[in-house]
Parts: C-alpha cells; sequence; structure tokens
C-alpha cells in the first residue's frame, strides 16, 4: 500500500521534527487529549467488567435445581445482619448416596460437616458459633463482604422448610434447592443486575463524550496541518500520499496519546480499586482489563483519530488552492436541526406511556448524544450569523467571523461542555432520597410464624432470648417484616430490644428458631435500596465530576490549539493594530456565548430525555436537590471554561509577539 509506505513514513517524521516549538507544542496537546479519553475509557470498561466479575462470584448463590437422579447436595441462602451489615448465609447439605462425595462449594477446600461453619474473613466468628475455616477469594464478591457457610444435615428442619422470597429483598433468600454442583446462574434481578443497569447508563454517558473528544483531538491545529498537506498537494504530491501522511501524523499522535493514556490507567486503577460501590472495594484484579481489551481500546482509540483525520482531509484533496488562500467553507445545512427534532420526537414515543428496559434506554441517549453532534455545528454557525449582524464592537465582529467561517472548530472547543450539561440536566430529575421505612421498628426483631404457631414460637422465643439474658418484650403483630412460607394465614412474632447494642445477639438467640428464617427489623428488609440509593447518588456525582472534569480538560486543550491553529490570523492582526485586548475578547467571546447557548439547550435536552424515565425506583421529579445540582454543575463548568480560556491568554500574547512580516 503506497499511501503508508517508507516515503510517506518519512515525510511525515520530517514535517512533524521542522514543526518547531509551537508545532510540537500543538502535538503535544493532540496527544493530550487522546490520553485523556484512553485513561477514562480503560477506566469505564474495567468498572463493567468489574461488576461482570462481581456477578460471576456470586452466581454459585443462586442454585440451579437438579433432578432427584444428579442431586448430590442440598443448598439454601437466607440474610441475616451484624452490625447492621447484611451477612449472606448459606446453607448446605450433601445427599448420601449420590453418586460420590458432594462438591467442595467455592472457596473452600471441601464439602462442610454437619454443624460447620465457614466464614468470611471480614465476618470472623459468629455470635455464639465456633468458626471452622476461612472462606477463600472464589466465594467472595468483593473484600469485606460477610459471609457464612453452615453445613447441616440433609433432613434438618433449615434444609427442609420451603422458604419464601421477598420482592424488597431481590436474591436475599432461596428456598433450600436440590443441586448437581456450585455453578448457579446468572440472577437477572437482585443487586447486581441493578447496578450494572446503572453502570450501563453512567458509561454510555461517559464514553460518549470521550469519544467526541479522542475524535476532535485529530482536528486540534487542523489549519496548519491542512496548510502543509495543500502546499505538498499542489507541489504534485498524489492524493493517496496526502491522505497516508495525514493518516500517519494522526495515528503517531494518537498512538502516543494511547499509550501514555494506558500507563495513567496503571497507575489509577488500583486507587479506583479502593472506592466503595455496592458496600465496600473491589478486588484489583476484577477491575484490570486484561491485555486483549487493553490492546483493543488502544488500537479503538488511534483508529477514531486516524478515521476523523482523514474525513476532514477532503477539502485538501479536492480543494488544495482553497485552503491555501483560506477560502470560506460552505455553510452547514439547516436539515441538522431536522434530523434533531426526529431524534427527540423518536425518543419521547419509544419512552412514553411505556417502561424502556436498560438497553433502549443507553441506545436512545447514545442516539440523542449523536443529535446533538450534529446539531451543535449548525448552532453555532446561525450563532455566527446573528452576532455578526448585531456587532457594534470590533471584539464581537471578530468573534461572530470566527464563528461564521469555521463554526466545526468553534463546536469543538465547547462540545464536551454541552455533552456535560445533557448528563447534568439528565440527572437533575433523579435526586433520590430515603424517606422513613414504613416497616416495623430498627430495634424491634420479627419473625413471620403460621397463625397455629405463634403461641408456641412466643413462649420459645422468651425462653431463648431469657436464657441469653437478653432483656425484651415478645409480642405479636400485622406489620409486613419478616417473610414466611408465602402461605396465607402468617403473623409476626416481635421481640422489642431494650438494649440497641444487644440487638445481634438477640438475633444470634433467635437463629434456628423458624427453620429457614432471620429475624430482621424494619431497617433490615429495605437494605437493598437503602444501599444503592447511596450509590446512586455517589455514581451520579461520579459521572456530573468526570464529564465536567473532561469537558474543562478538553476546553482547555482545545483552546490553546486554538491560539496556535491562528496565529498567522492573530499576528496579522497584531501587526495590522489590533490591540491584544481585542484579540483575547474576542477569543473568549467565541468560547463563551456559544457554551452559554449550547450547554442551555443541552441542559434543557437532558431534563426533556430524564422526565419520561423512571430510574432506580425513583420517579423524575425536580425539587431543591436537583435544582442545587444544576447550579453547581453549571457554575462549575463556566468556571472551568473561564479558568481555560485565562490559561491561554499568555500563549496568545507570545504568537502575536512572534508575529514578524512573515508569521508562519
Amino acid at each position: 500500500m503506497r499511501t503508508l509506505d517508507r516515503t510517506t513514513w518519512t515525510l511525515t517524521l520530517r514535517l512533524l521534527r521542522g514543526g518547531g516549538r509551537h508545532g510540537r507544542l500543538g502535538l503535544a496537546l493532540s496527544a493530550a487529549a487522546s490520553a485523556i479519553c484512553t485513561t477514562l475509557l480503560l477506566l469505564c470498561v474495567g468498572a463493567n467488567l468489574g461488576f461482570g466479575a462481581r456477578a460471576a462470584h456470586a452466581d454459585w448463590r443462586t442454585p440451579v435445581k437438579a433432578g432427584l437422579s444428579r442431586a448430590v447436595a442440598v443448598e439454601a441462602v437466607g440474610t441475616t445482619f451484624v452490625d447492621g451489615e447484611p451477612v449472606t448465609a448459606v446453607d448446605v447439605a450433601a445427599l448420601l448416596g449420590r453418586g460420590g462425595e458432594a462438591p467442595a462449594p467455592p472457596g473452600m477446600p471441601r464439602f462442610p460437616r454437619p454443624g460447620e461453619v465457614w466464614t468470611s474473613p471480614a465476618l470472623g466468628e459468629l455470635p455464639g458459633r465456633h468458626t471452622t475455616g476461612t472462606l477463600g477469594r472464589a466465594a467472595l464478591v468483593r473484600p469485606g463482604e460477610k459471609v457464612a457457610v453452615v453445613g447441616h444435615r440433609a433432613g434438618e428442619p433449615a434444609m427442609t422448610a420451603k422458604r419464601g422470597t421477598d420482592p424488597r429483598r431481590p436474591g436475599d433468600i432461596v428456598t433450600p434447592t436440590p443441586v448437581a454442583d456450585f455453578t448457579g446462574r446468572r440472577t437477572a434481578d437482585g443487586l447486581g443486575a441493578q447496578y450494572q443497569a446503572l453502570m450501563k447508563i453512567a458509561s454510555v454517558l461517559l464514553v460518549v463524550p470521550l469519544l467526541v473528544l479522542g475524535a476532535s483531538s485529530a482536528r486540534l491545529s487542523v489549519s496548519r496541518r491542512d496548510t502543509r498537506l495543500a502546499t505538498l498537494r499542489l507541489l504534485g504530491a498524489a492524493p493517496g500520499r496526502i491522505a497516508g501522511m495525514a493518516v500517519a501524523e494522526a495515528a503517531l499522535t494518537g498512538a502516543a496519546g494511547a499509550v501514555a493514556g494506558a500507563l495513567s490507567y496503571a497507575m489509577l486503577f488500583p486507587l479506583a480499586a479502593k472506592v466503595p460501590v455496592a458496600g465496600g472495594s473491589w478486588y484489583v484484579s476484577d477491575l484490570w482489563v486484561g491485555l486483549p481489551v487493553l490492546l483493543a481500546v488502544l488500537a479503538g482509540v488511534v483508529l477514531m483519530v486516524a478515521a476523523s483525520a482523514l474525513v476532514g482531509l477532503r477539502q485538501v484533496v479536492v480543494g488544495p488552492l482553497g485552503v491555501v488562500r483560506r477560502s470560506r467553507t460552505p455553510r452547514l445545512k439547516a436539515v441538522r436541526a431536522l434530523l434533531f427534532v426526529l431524534v427527540l420526537v423518536g425518543y419521547w414515543q419509544r419512552s412514553k406511556g411505556r417502561p424502556m428496559d436498560i438497553d433502549a434506554v443507553v441506545y436512545c441517549c447514545a442516539a440523542v448524544f449523536a443529535a446533538l453532534s450534529v446539531i451543535g455545528p449548525w448552532v453555532v454557525g446561525v450563532l455566527g450569523g446573528l452576532v455578526t449582524g448585531l456587532a457594534r464592537r470590533p471584539a464581537r465582529l471578530l468573534a461572530g467571523r470566527r464563528l461564521l467561517d469555521d463554526p466545526k472548530s468553534a463546536w469543538r472547543a465547547v462540545s464536551s461542555l454541552t455533552l456535560a450539561a445533557f448528563v447534568a440536566g439528565f440527572f437533575a430529575l433523579f435526586s433520590l432520597g430515603g424517606g422513613a421505612m414504613p416497616w416495623g421498628a430498627a430495634d424491634q426483631l420479627a419473625l413471620s410464624v403460621p397463625k397455629d404457631r405463634v403461641a408456641a414460637v412466643r413462649q420459645q422465643a422468651s425462653a431463648r432470648l431469657e436464657r441469653a439474658g437478653i432483656e425484651a418484650t415478645v409480642g405479636t403483630g400485622d406489620d409486613w417484616v419478616a417473610t414466611g412460607t408465602g402461605e396465607r394465614g402468617e403473623r409476626q412474632v416481635t421481640a422489642a430490644v431494650a438494649n440497641p447494642d444487644r440487638l445481634d445477639a438477640a438475633r444470634g438467640a433467635l437463629t434456628g428458631l423458624v427453620p429457614g428464617q432471620h429475624a430482621v427489623t424494619g431497617t433490615d428488609v429495605d437494605w437493598q435500596s437503602r444501599q444503592f440509593d447511596r450509590d446512586f447518588h455517589l455514581v451520579t456525582l461520579a459521572v456530573l465530576g468526570a464529564s465536567f472534569a473532561i469537558a474543562i480538560a478538553a476546553t482547555g486543550i482545545t483552546a490553546a490549539s486554538s491560539v496556535l491553529d491562528r496565529r498567522r490570523t492573530y499576528g496579522l492582526l497584531h501587526l495590522a493594530g489590533t490591540p491584544l485586548r481585542i484579540l483575547d475578547a474576542a477569543r473568549r467571546t467565541e468560547s463563551v456565548l456559544p457554551a452559554a447557548v449550547l450547554a442551555g439547550g443541552a441542559l434543557l435536552t437532558g431534563l426533556f430525555c430524564a422526565a419520561p424515565l423512571n430510574l432506580a425506583g425513583g420517579a423524575p421529579h425536580f425539587d431543591g436537590t436537583g435544582a442545587t445540582l444544576l447550579g453547581a454543575c453549571l457554575t462549575l463548568g463556566f468556571a472551568g471554561l473561564t479558568a481555560a480560556s485565562a490559561a491561554s491568554r499568555p500563549l496568545l500574547r507570545t504568537v502575536a509577539g512572534e508575529a514578524g512580516p512573515r508569521p508562519d
């Protein structure tokens, strides 16, 4: 392939080396954009793979029912609480004479004998029980997780009594099930599925701006590159050679940035493993994407940068004289606005009046992001025409002409902030908050008991608590706290513990009183919702923080690159007598005005897209928390935009001061 032969690479390297100090700075900015894109892409991929790894380590707790001829053990699952934290209790019993010894559950060297208790390192000794051994990594979802595996005989009530499910605690309770092994299956509900769904939404809200940033990195310093390539084209270089040089230059800078991003990821992901999500931190190995995925992401970033450079090359190949003379680019068509409206209408029709699964939400959000990227340059062009027509000051006129002449470049400068504003508007309607629990009391334990056994269980509960030296009032009630077998005619036997510090001891005393049940409080039964609500807020803040960090970094990189890209224009204007403050004011207006208009429109689009959805069990609503969130995000975004613009002001002074009669 002659377009990427040795001559092409040699010419590209010579042009890169001969670009001077400003040329090298422009290349460094492009590489920095690729590095940011690569680092955060790898972290997003690692988080998704990490939730998948967590789910895989929890599969064995969702048993697959086996026929009587194949079953070698019985497995049941329940959840109790120690110090207010959930403890997964897995009860197992071997079925003797069923084709050999039962296989060892994950994380254990052998199958537990009746009466043995194996616990995770974080759980240690259970109250009133001797621990036989410690569970290994294979049995645990995360560091610090509390799990206990208890051995039983197959005929014990704990392994024969039916356990009812609880819709408030999906996956928490599994009735005794005959199994052939401990492979298990992936559950479609439960806490893990909720987090995987949340991560999908968070990823698309982050990945799309990252892809925009990565693609834009190839278009930084585009004017300088196009001028060089157009000159070579006028000197006789073939179109294929020009295309090859553009791809080679973009690939080299993209590869340098991708490698730097991979190194940053390698340094950051051990720190990311310490971030508590879904109850605790991560195993570092769960967040490592693996070498094949790492290489795939690096290759994807380089290909994306190269493709973006190639897409922007058409004008150079077709009309190189126009590039050298800096002729005006054609206006963008209003059909872009029509496409944007059609996408929003389709989104509303798809989401209104019927629930959307998580994949549909992800695809729809990606489509809206793409629509924003399509309409953004058109809005900038329209805004440039309005500013130019209404300008009464030189700075406004210069800014308007720049917006009108090169709307795509101005859009690249504010695209990340626009997409971040969409994310802020989207999440502003989901400011979930935990309200008061409608079940029971925090210091009152409950067990679900058939009506004909209420008196006997009350008597036994009182006796057990008295023997344990725990002061409690045992009674009955009809609040829906504990869950029984699901049969009709059940009541709650309650134990109100006088000393809250003795609550866990009371749980231990009541363990086994009703086979298959663990005594719970009204707070316990809602632990999944409370934990997910907390993490939903944390993920929301993390996504917003990352979105605006991307926006600020992209704005700073693009602002500096824009100064370098236009140093010839700035130099000529300065030599012609234009004060530096006028040039700086024009540059600032060129950034702030489109950002304000597009960010405001994107924010309203985010509110529009979030309105018909129901995420994480929270109906969309706008309250004081949402208003505060929006205000903080917009303040942060425009403060970052102002700071990024101010940071490139010394560079503007330098390039204007270095201009001579022959600015390059």
